[in-house]
């Protein structure tokens, strides 16, 4: 059985591999950037290198195998100060169901503040303000197989709005975890495999003179066809080990590849300090495997704190920080989460 599963994972490796693989003659040709934004300060401070071992809400972004392994119910809340004055912010709750699985729902929004409206006769402003709707719905479910071996998989439905234009997807995620021991386990996941987006609307309709129709015939409506874009599939291969010091101390190392679609390969390595799991302190590297200094993000460091009440009560506080290259402020994130078992 264990083999079975292992082979399982090879396997998708080995075929994921051979359809994502990184392509650097496809940058910008994909779109739906926001399915790329992470979430979670935990899982950001240390690289986004844990999804072998991440659980709960905080995998439903990175692997949503590890939803099962929570305890209980879950309830997240995540702010990130992101690029270019863009906040992102991202809600979760899901519950442990028993042998069914876990479920959750999740929603993941970008806010850009109000942009002034220009036109061709007034380039300095209308007076009148919009603000762009890019936004996130996901429907995760989590499953426990083994002791050893958990799946899950996320459907998705993207959304974005210019004004009166806007464009609609549909994505799935599917992720795998499999644990040699309590301390080494390997993960794997495969990302935004789903439909084509175009922008539609209103705002996509031009008023002309009918060419060729006679004076005084009056004008015509026109639909612009735009052109559909993929969204950014990629495919995400961890290894993460604990090492036990002792019964108050534990410190835990990870590595992430990954192969995306229309960009380069990436690697991630992440770190994490645990104390009594209560105190955590965390840090990690992000790097492009080729164009390396073209990479906006390098070091990320965090902390977090974790207590439980006699009642099984959890919370939880993440903050991360990730330096940014080419922008004046860095991205800070801060993450909370309660738990009920």
């Amino acid at each position: 059985m264990k083999k079975s599963f292992l082979l399982i994972i090879i396997l998708l490796v080995s075929i994921t591999i051979n359809i994502l693989g990184g392509d650097t003659n496809r940058k910008g040709t994909s779109g739906a950037q926001e399915l790329l934004i992470p979430v979670g300060a935990r899982s950001i401070a240390s690289g986004g290198s844990f999804l072998s071992s991440v659980t709960g809400l905080e995998a439903i972004y990175y692997n949503p195998a590890g939803l099962d392994l929570m305890n209980g119910s879950e309830v997240m809340f995540s702010y990130m100060n992101y690029l270019a004055d863009i906040s992102l912010s991202y809600f979760a709750v899901g519950t442990q169901l028993g042998e069914f699985g876990s479920l959750a729902f999740s929603y993941k929004t970008l806010g850009f503040g109000e942009i002034p409206v220009t036109t061709f006769d007034n380039p300095e402003g209308t007076g009148e303000t919009y603000s762009p709707e890019y936004n996130v719905i996901t429907l995760t479910f989590g499953k426990k197989l083994t002791d050893r071996v958990s799946a899950g998989v996320n459907f998705k439905y993207v959304h974005e709005g210019i004004m009166n234009a806007s464009a609609n997807g549909m994505a799935i995620d599917f992720g795998v975890q499999y644990k040699f021991n309590q301390n080494f386990s390997i993960g794997t996941a495969v990302k935004n495999v789903g439909t084509n987006m175009s922008f539609t609307g209103e705002d996509l309709k031009v008023k002309s003179e009918v060419p060729g129709s006679g004076l005084g015939s009056g004008s015509g409506v026109y639909q612009a066809d735009t052109e559909p874009f993929q969204i950014p599939s990629y495919f995400e291969l961890s290894v993460a080990y604990r090492l036990d010091v002792n019964e108050e101390n534990f410190l835990s190392l990870a590595t992430a590849f990954k192969n995306n679609n229309s960009f380069e390969d990436e690697m991630g390595f992440g770190l994490e300090y645990n104390y009594t799991n209560m105190f955590f302190l965390r840090g990690g590297y992000n790097l492009l495997l080729q164009n390396t200094n073209e990479s906006i993000y390098d070091f990320t460091l965090g902390a977090g704190i974790n207590y439980q009440t006699k009642d099984g009560v959890t919370f939880a506080f993440d903050y991360a920080f990730r330096n940014v290259k080419e922008f004046p402020t860095a991205n800070h994130v801060f993450t909370v989460k309660l738990g009920l078992e």
